[in-house]
């Protein structure tokens, strides 16, 4: 096995690279149409990817999906990650989906990662007021359903979106963060103004966000914060939302014996204006998506989960769920 350093070295701008250069291509007969756009945000050029399903009436009030990539990505990589799943459902269902670039390759997520020294966090970049003003950017052009707006993401754009949901609560509908936890320096500083479902989805292998807490450590080793744990996460909006305290737990069928991974779903219903939150604990699984690209290997990642597929697990969640 080559040294884990070379490997990187070679591998991973290839991987982004990748990413970068991705056109997004309508595809004949029932797919909708893909848009790259911009506009200016705290002086500066905020750029998104916009999937406007196969059959859009401007007349009509659709739900929003906000989608955020992580660390060292782009927009365009949650759709690879997704193998373009929720583009195919907003098809479908009729949902618009946004994919925005954070600020080189990073969103300020509340951490403080002074080893990376990104420019997202060191410059305390505004990205919360970003996804705001992109939400009421969409309201306007789209004629999006106010009261149906949703985050989802991984790792670092699994814990931007716990942050949206502290401090948008009332533009966020709902989240779905994977791979991601509360960071330590936000908890004491969440305080939404109203509650929030959270469908969350952690894998106990993570070699990178840690299922217990802890710091974080990318896959070159430098420290990029501090998290709580999956289950802190949890109780946080279980209590915020006043949930009841036990849940409903059962264990989801082992669809694909082979990929070593098992899964817990934890439902905590009956929380107040409707809301609920759900934790899918995924035994086994590592840095990844469930049902997604395995876009490194297990061996500098871990497994992806084949059991179930995120991607319709979370839109299910959120079209539950409305002001």
């Amino acid at each position: 096995m080559e040294n884990f350093k070379t490997f990187i070295k070679k591998r991973l701008p290839v991987f982004v690279k990748v990413f970068a250069g991705l056109n997004l291509i309508s595809v004949p007969g029932l797919s909708g149409k893909d848009l790259r756009t911009s506009f200016i945000h705290d002086s500066l050029k905020r750029t998104f990817n916009i999937h406007i399903p196969a059959f859009f009436d401007k007349t009509v009030q659709l739900p929003l999906v906000i989608a955020l990539h992580g660390r060292g990505a782009y927009g365009a990589s949650m759709v690879i990650l997704t193998h373009k799943g929720f583009n195919k459902m907003a098809d479908q269902d009729g949902f618009i989906m946004v994919y925005p670039d954070g600020i080189e390759q990073n969103w300020n997520d509340g951490r403080m990662d002074e080893e990376a020294n990104d420019r997202a966090h060191r410059e305390n970049i505004d990205d919360v007021g970003f996804i705001s003003a992109l939400i009421d950017s969409m309201i306007n052009e789209y004629n999006i359903d106010p009261k149906r707006v949703y985050a989802t993401g991984i790792s670092n754009g699994a814990i931007m979106s716990y942050r949206l949901a502290c401090e948008l609560s009332h533009k966020i509908t709902a989240i779905a963060p994977v791979d991601g936890n509360i960071p330590a320096l936000l908890f004491p500083e969440c305080s939404p103004s109203r509650p929030v479902s959270v469908l969350a989805i952690n894998n106990t292998d993570d070699p990178l966000v840690p299922f217990e807490g802890g710091y974080i450590y990318g896959i070159r080793k430098i420290n990029l914060g501090k998290v709580l744990s999956a289950n802190e996460s949890i109780e946080f909006w279980v209590t915020r939302n006043r949930c009841s305290l036990t849940p409903v737990v059962s264990d989801e069928p082992d669809i694909d014996p082979k990929d070593g991974t098992r899964v817990t779903k934890k439902n905590y219903i009956n929380g107040i204006e409707g809301t609920e939150v759900i934790l899918y604990v995924v035994n086994g699984g590592g840095h990844t998506w469930p049902g997604g690209v395995q876009y490194l290997p297990a061996w500098v990642i871990g497994k992806t989960s084949r059991d179930f597929d995120a991607n319709e697990v979370i839109w299910s969640f959120f079209k539950k769920h409305t002001r």
